[in-house]
């Protein structure tokens, strides 16, 4: 068996085990590190069935993060498309530039491992002429662009729900409360709770005909990082790319 090498960045699946290895240890004192699986059946199964709830409960915290398609829509002839070791270029439409640059080298990333000689739009369309569509067509035709994954914010959808808690007089007696529930119902709010929706389309267009092949609008809910958000959303495009077969 492998181990990993001194300095490599900890999968994601070992980080979930190394937290709930951590929790463990709190919820079990008595266990030295690293005999935190070996020390629960001391304590009987009580203890045991913590730590694999607790492992349940973060698994599911580690993949609620990815984005939801909620639509998805693609050309009858998408089966004849392929991207393999054809020219693609990386589009995230948005005004700000840090998160254009970053998102576009991430998708980059993504498409050029699965075979495709992606290219960032950011590098070969001028910022001044970047909203110009006849001027960014130009460039993309210089490069031999053969299609285009376009990644573009729609909306932030904002939900603020208020618990509320019914509250009446005069209930010892039946009828006292009913005669002064009805003239008298109010609701106490007790709190707010507030869910941000992210929604984003991606777009893939086959660029030597000029025909969109597939589209898809993803809602990710309280994304807590930008960069992850992106990276995900990056992510979960390609892998549906893959599904159908756009890319290997």
């Amino acid at each position: 068996m492998t181990s990993a090498s001194p300095g490599a960045p900890e999968a994601p699946a070992a980080k979930v085990h190394s937290t709930v290895a951590a929790a463990c240890c709190m919820l079990h004192p008595s266990a030295g590190r690293g005999t935190v699986c070996a020390r629960c059946p001391q304590k009987g199964m009580t203890m045991r069935s913590l730590c694999i709830a607790l492992s349940i409960v973060m698994a599911s915290a580690v993949v609620a993060a990815a984005p939801k398609f909620r639509s998805v829509w693609k050309a009858p002839e998408i089966s004849s498309l392929n991207f393999a070791g054809k020219t693609v270029a990386a589009l995230v439409i948005t005004d700000d530039q840090s998160l254009q640059i970053s998102a576009e080298e991430k998708l980059v990333r993504e498409l050029e491992a699965r075979g495709v000689k992606a290219i960032a739009t950011y590098k070969i369309v001028p910022r001044e002429e970047l909203k110009s569509a006849d001027k960014a067509r130009g460039w993309y035709e210089r490069r031999g662009v053969q299609g285009v994954v376009a990644i573009r914010p729609l909306a932030t959808e904002v939900e603020r729900t208020a618990p509320v808690v019914f509250a009446s007089g005069y209930d010892t007696s039946f009828w006292g409360y009913y005669g002064y529930g009805w003239s008298s119902v109010y609701a106490v709010p007790v709190g707010t709770r507030e869910t941000t929706t992210v929604v984003v389309e991606m777009l893939v267009y086959d660029a030597t005909r000029d025909r969109l092949a597939w589209r898809a609008v993803s809602e990710t809910k309280d994304p807590k990082d930008l960069q992850a958000f992106m990276t995900d959303l990056v992510t979960g495009t390609v892998k549906e790319m893959r599904k159908l077969k756009l890319v290997r």
